[in-house]
This record gives C-alpha cells, structure tokens and sequence, in this order.
C-alpha cells in the first residue's frame, strides 16, 4: 500500500522557518483529508495540523496556532506544513497521513501506512 512522503525537515534555530512536504502517489489524493502528526522523543505521536479534502477547512493544534500553516495543491498530490516562529519543543519527527476527518475538531483517521517522517530540531 502507498505511504505518504515526508519531506523538508531539517536543523533550524528557534525563531526559524522550515516548510514541510506531503506527496502521496494515489490517485485518489484530492478525496482525503490530510493531518501532520508528530513524535518526540519518548512521548507519544501527537496531532499537529489537518486539512479538509479540497482545503475549504484548517486545524491545530493549540500549541502551534498562529506559527504553523496547512495547505494543500491536489493537482500536485502534496500537502504543506508552513512551521514559523520555531521554538525548541517544536523538535520532533513529523509525520502526515491521509484519511477520512472526523468530526468538527480536525481529527484525521489515517488510513495509509505511517511513512519514515521528516525530522525537525529547532535548537535553542
């Protein structure tokens, strides 16, 4: 089965910038919903961002709200994460998925295989 693609991560000061990538090669990209997770180390993966299937709605999480950015371009079969303002507890691997949302709160049932995930460390 298809896994999603990150890429984009990298090494960043705190108060950086980093765009990060979601390419998935299914033709059926543009019916999905498409949420980035994230994973610290030793902490469970948590949500980050989501986005509705033809990007009409966006979510986040309350820790990054107003520095990250979801998007979308189906006609490419990729989704975007804009990380402004970086802060140290930002440092994680991060993952995206596709899926169906659930809800009104943005949650994302992935509904492919987790990828490799990208790394981000934002140092202090």
């Amino acid at each position: 089965q298809v896994q999603p693609v990150e890429s984009g991560g990298g090494l960043v000061q705190a108060g950086g910038s980093l765009r990060l990538s979601c390419a998935a090669s299914v033709r059926t990209f543009s019916i999905y919903a498409v949420g980035w997770f994230r994973q610290a180390p030793g902490k469970e993966r948590e949500f980050v961002a989501s986005i509705t299937w033809n990007g009409g709605s966006t979510y986040a999480a309350d820790s990054v709200k107003g520095r990250f950015t979801i998007s979308r371009d189906n006609a490419k079969n990729t989704a975007y994460l804009q990380m402004n303002s970086l802060k140290p507890e930002d440092t994680a691997v991060y993952y995206c998925n596709l899926g169906r949302m659930r809800g009104n709160d943005g949650t994302v049932l992935p509904g492919f295989p987790w990828g490799q995930g990208t790394q981000v460390t934002v140092s202090s």
